[in-house]
């Protein structure tokens, strides 16, 4: 099962990091149509309203099994939206008006390494050799992809602003990860829909134009698949992998981004371009392969979340039960060794 969901995750995250990535080459089409913000504020109100009716559809087909948002979560849920919906954009935006691109999406490569961070220092997760050489690998990969000598040209204000940026999207990742045994659809959804609105009505405080409706309609569906869909694969990540490993696939999505906008926008890959993302591949597949396993202790502990019985999970029930399901339900105090990533049960020290 701890192999299964690894693999899951791994699948998950690189899905996620190429709807992300094809977003870039997309969203620079449709920019001159748009303010910055507005474009930021329609493509979250597009992943929003799609993930509303997905969850209007959903509930029409079959009974809830997910837990849902409880008012115990509103205080991370709070800094998911500000800083990962409106803090890291608007940064951003600043960087990007004060470097130039290229210095830009190299200093973008940052959220990765602070996500991983973040995780390690402040959450607990760990990453054994093998899996941090990985992560390692696809962030020098995606450094070399936005390389390009002579044209950085930096600022210190548009470079702290960057750096903010990716911060703030790592504590985001770590947060969402905290919030991982939720719903996903209902978090991704309220992330979204609230950050869709906090941008456009910042937009529109600022004196942003509104965008033609042809345009509009354009990136709300831009915003469902690269943004919605592209979220909540990666909530499934952070659930099944944690957000050290998380990072590392998703870190693919610059890569992933830079393939589309061949065809797309008529561009040729360089050389660096071509030896970044042999550097992803290599550092993907050195991830995907690498184990993390040894004899580790679970504390007694009592939490509620979607669930099979497997070996973390075996328990009485009254009544037939279907799997999967989610009740309040106890582990026992449990020493055990096998494969295991970051999730949920694993959150144990390392010596």
């Amino acid at each position: 099962m701890a192999r299964s969901g690894a693999v899951s995750g791994a699948i998950f995250g690189l899905l996620a990091a190429a709807l992300f990535g094809a977003s870039t080459p997309f969203a620079k089409l449709l920019l001159p149509g748009f303010g910055p913000l507005s474009l930021a504020g329609f493509l979250y109100l597009g992943a929003g309203l799609a993930l509303s009716v997905v969850r209007l559809i959903r509930g029409r087909i079959r009974p809830r099994t997910e837990v849902g948002l409880r008012r115990s979560d509103l205080l991370p849920l709070g800094g998911i939206i500000v800083l990962g919906g409106v803090v890291g954009p608007v940064l951003m935006l600043v960087g990007l008006s004060r470097i130039s691109g290229v210095a830009s999406a190299l200093l973008l490569n940052l959220e990765a390494p602070l996500t991983i961070t973040v995780a390690i220092v402040a959450f607990g997760e760990h990453l054994g050799f093998r899996e941090t050489l990985s992560a390692a690998v696809i962030v020098l990969g995606a450094t070399v992809l936005a390389y390009a000598p002579g044209a950085l040209g930096l600022d210190a204000i548009g470079v702290l602003a960057i750096a903010g940026a990716c911060l703030a999207w790592a504590i985001d990742n770590n947060l969402t990860q905290r919030l991982s045994a939720r719903d996903p659809v209902e978090l991704v959804q309220l992330k979204t829909l609230s950050a869709g609105i906090l941008n456009t009505g910042l937009a529109l405080s600022l004196g942003q134009a509104p965008p033609a409706p042809t345009a509009a309609l354009i990136a709300l569906v831009l915003g469902s698949l690269s943004y919605g869909a592209s979220i909540l694969l990666d909530a499934y990540a952070l659930r099944l992998l944690g957000a050290a490993r998380e990072a590392a696939y998703f870190a693919t999505a610059p890569f992933l981004g830079a393939a589309l906008a061949i065809p797309l926008l008529d561009e040729r890959p360089s050389i660096s371009a071509l030896a970044g993302g042999a550097l992803m591949v290599l550092g993907v597949v050195l991830l995907f392969r690498a184990r993390h396993q040894h004899l580790h202790v679970h504390e007694a502990i009592e939490h509620e979340h979607l669930h099979v019985h497997d070996e973390h999970h075996q328990h009485a029930h009254e009544g037939p039960v279907s799997e999967p399901h989610a009740h309040p339900h106890r582990h026992a105090a449990l020493v055990h060794d096998h494969p295991h990533v970051s999730d949920v049960h694993h959150r144990h020290r390392h010596g």
